[in-house]
């Protein structure tokens, strides 16, 4: 099995842009999973997504100029994930979400990506989740009809504090939205417990994979503790034919004690076990 295998840019917040996109070409890959963070990160929405065909034009460039391209845009456009979640109560912060949304795909399109990842929603206080999951499903349908209009996919990525914070809420989540994917990170569900067997199911549904080392209690670890048996996570991609980019994402912020780990050394670690895991397989 042959991985395409990227890296996050927002795994180097301390290195200018520019810089950490040479950082991932120096590391041997050949993506770049572009973080469009409004909380944190290199690029902003708030500033790209003005004029998002000249800016994304721009990233390509750039990205071409270290020989890498765009494997997903992630899209977290306020800097927590409640303020402006997809299926908030309020209408005008939902219009706002989508008016986003849209300025994202072309921002996408423009970069060379085809694959673009956002966030599923929360639980809202005050209500049932029966309704915000019904107001989650819906906004993702019409986020998913945008998106392949713009022929790229679209995934939600499965986290903690989010409403699909175990397999089986976002096994629910994905089945009331046909056409949409998972930016799949065994982390979230590792870090409180959960098995590699319970996650599995999940990978028939990913269209991007999120890797790092994780332990209960840890979001992010070093491999030495890690418990994700990543050659088993490499096979259930390969019974799913899965054929998106698995991205290094190891991050260094100062949350769930993630800047608690050596960056670089845990991405090689990683890099070179998943690629020793795909060659084994046919």
């Amino acid at each position: 099995m042959k991985l395409k295998l990227s890296c996050t840019d927002f795994s180097f917040p301390l290195l200018a842009h520019e810089q950490a996109l040479a950082a991932i070409a120096l590391l041997g890959f050949r993506g770049a999973d572009i973080g469009l963070f409004e909380g944190h990160g290199h690029l902003k929405p708030s500033a790209e997504l003005n004029t998002p065909a000249a800016s994304g034009a721009k990233l390509k460039r750039r990205l071409a100029a270290h020989g890498l391209k765009a494997s997903d845009i992630f899209l977290q456009i306020h800097s927590g994930f409640i303020e402006f979640a997809i299926n908030h109560p309020d209408n005008r912060r939902r219009q706002f979400a989508r008016d986003q949304f849209l300025r994202a795909l072309e921002y996408a399109n423009a970069a060379g990506a085809d694959h673009v990842t956002i966030l599923p929603g929360v639980t809202f206080a005050g209500e049932s989740r029966a309704e915000s999951i019904s107001r989650s499903a819906d906004e993702l349908n019409w986020r998913v009809v945008q998106a392949k209009t713009a022929k790229l996919q679209l995934a939600v990525e499965p986290h903690i504090g989010s409403l699909i914070d175990t397999p089986e809420k976002a096994l629910d989540l994905v089945k009331r939205v046909n056409g949409l994917g998972f930016t799949l990170d065994y982390a979230h569900f590792t870090r409180a417990g959960i098995s590699d067997t319970r996650i599995e199911p999940l990978a028939k549904f990913a269209t991007h994979l999120h890797a790092r080392t994780a332990r209960r209690g840890r979001l992010q670890s070093p491999l030495k503790d890690n418990t994700i048996d990543f050659p088993n996570v490499v096979k259930a991609l390969a019974k799913a034919k899965f054929f998106g980019w698995v991205a290094l994402e190891f991050v260094w912020i100062d949350w769930e004690h993630c800047n608690e780990v050596d960056i670089v050394s845990e991405t090689v670690q990683l890099k070179s076990l998943l690629a020793a895991a795909a060659a084994k397989i046919k």
